[in-house]
């Protein structure tokens, strides 16, 4: 049987009220607010009141499960659909369209007060096998045909679009698809233009992930839309996906690689934001995830123009990580029991909440509050000395007793002496306030069997503050070579960045990092 568009009835108010309270927040471009006005205290309101929205991915299976349908209607102020407006389900055949999924997510929506994130028009994957299979002079018209017919079914119903998802590979050349391989790069102006005929209030974003932090694919994406602006194509903004990973670090320079995206005049939003772990979770890995949420937040509050942060799916319970990394998941701000996670608790404290939910705590704190960055201040990996820069960052709201605090970076002893000289070169605190110790592990591994412990005799850190970089060094006693290049902690980073591989502890207790 054909499948035909379902014409939608319109409200008689006019703009539906999801885009007449983004109206209210018109600087964050997809500002909405939950139903449930009773209680003030949820994700977006605390975001509201810093103009932002926070929202959560769905998807029509999660929907009939009530109790995750009310926490979603309830906690969250936007919402995108995970997969019902994609290509292969709303055009399976060319030229019928069926858009009951996606009816469904915006119905809810409406219903609940929250604005709807459209995702996605033009994305290489989850194609119909015709698109791949149409000849190259065919393919423009269909991707404005296909654009023109979803866009004009949601107009006034969703607040933004990803038009363009993932056009970059790693290195930042472009990624081949039916569009780019018919057009080439022109496709991207294209789909944006036929977004706008089709629905002009909507805010139109270019959506990627690996992009949150400075690096190559950024760079690209940085690239592309300033041309595109150049040439009076209308976009509104950038969409970074942040699907993060403990193990590999948080992204570098993320906050100054929004601002600069919001210095050419483009908003910029956090559209798929998850943070996973390898599994099985434990307090370290709950403790950084907490905190590489807390950066985000961070980071989006530092700059005017990043209008909100989306969470991809709020639990473990629907999370796309397991089937698609296996071995890894618990990326969520809830787990598989919609019970919050500490991640849940220092969302709420970056974003202002000074009771900062309930994290299981008894002193009001949050994991996170402390992190260490690190840079290699000699990359040979053969040599006989070892010389990590380390940096001690405060990301918390209260000073911290430095007496109370230790850092340990992990290496190999490997063959030689195995008693060690250390040393501190220089800091702006003082080399006279540091103390360091290389100490064998409790539990030695490939890769760590030791590992210089940094301490200090006295001062604090201020909330926001740094120790500045602490240029530190051992050795051998009789000074024979080491071989860094398997050693747990070593990384050849030239620039500071946020290291898990290097842990932290206030009074004994792991309150950063990933240990061995």
């Amino acid at each position: 049987m054909s499948l035909v568009k379902r014409c939608r009835p319109r409200r008689t108010t006019g703009l539906p009220a999801l885009v007449a309270g983004a109206l209210a927040l018109a600087a964050t471009g997809l500002a909405g607010g939950p139903a449930s006005a009773a209680s003030q205290d949820t994700l977006h309101d605390l975001a509201a009141a810093q103009g932002k929205y926070f929202g959560s991915a769905t998807d029509n299976p999660e929907l009939p499960d009530a109790a995750y349908a009310a926490k979603l209607g309830s906690e969250f102020g936007q919402i995108t659909p995970g997969n019902s407006m994609k290509w292969d389900t709303t055009e399976p055949t060319r030229g019928r369209f069926d858009f009951t999924k996606g009816d469904v997510v915006t119905d809810f929506a409406q219903e609940h007060g929250q604005t709807v994130r459209g995702h996605t028009l033009v994305w290489h994957n989850q194609l119909p096998g015709w698109v791949g299979a149409l000849p190259s002079a065919e393919v423009e018209t269909a991707m404005t045909d296909h654009i023109t017919a979803e866009a004009t079914h949601y107009r006034g119903e969703v607040a933004a679009w990803d038009v363009v998802n993932e056009p970059f590979n790693e290195d930042g050349t472009f990624r081949t698809s039916p569009f780019y391989n018919a057009m080439g790069k022109d496709y991207i102006a294209k789909a944006l233009r036929a977004a706008h005929a089709a629905d002009p209030d909507a805010k139109l974003y270019i959506n990627d992930y690996n992009v949150e932090g400075k690096g190559a694919k950024s760079d690209a994406m940085y690239d592309l839309v300033s041309g595109l602006l150049a040439d009076g194509v209308p976009l509104d903004g950038v969409g970074m996906q942040a699907h993060l990973a403990t193990q590999y670090g948080f992204p570098y320079q993320m906050q100054a690689n929004m601002q600069r995206f919001a210095d050419l005049g483009l908003d910029v939003a956090v559209t798929e934001l998850d943070v996973r772990m390898q599994l099985p979770a434990d307090s370290a890995k709950l403790a950084t995830q907490s905190s590489y949420y807390a950066q985000v937040v961070d980071a989006c509050l530092a700059v005017e123009r990043c209008v909100g942060i989306t969470v991809w799916d709020y639990t473990d319970k629907y999370s796309w990580v397991p089937s698609t990394f296996p071995g890894e998941g618990a990326a969520n701000l809830y787990d598989d029991n919609l019970a919050p996670k500490p991640a849940y608790a220092a969302v709420r404290t970056a974003l202002g909440d000074e009771d900062g939910g309930d994290d299981g705590g008894d002193d009001g704190s949050t994991p996170g509050t402390l992190k260490v960055q690190y840079r290699a201040n000699d990359t040979a990996a053969g040599d006989n000395q070892i010389k990590p820069g380390l940096q001690l960052v405060n990301t918390g709201s209260t000073a911290v007793n430095l007496p109370a605090v230790t850092v340990r970076y992990w290496f190999s002893g490997d063959n030689g002496a195995t008693t060690y000289g250390s040393w501190c070169d220089w800091s702006p605190i003082g080399c006279s306030t540091i103390t360091h110790r290389v100490a064998a592990a409790s539990t030695p591994k490939a890769g760590a069997d030791r590992y210089l412990e940094v301490g200090f005799a006295s001062g604090t850190l201020a909330p926001g503050a740094s120790t500045g970089e602490m240029q530190l060094r051992l050795s051998k006693t009789d000074w024979s070579n080491f071989d860094e290049s398997d050693d747990y902690s070593h990384g050849t980073g030239a620039s500071y960045a946020d290291a898990s591989k290097v842990t932290v502890y206030v009074g004994g207790e792991l309150v950063w990092g990933i240990e061995p």
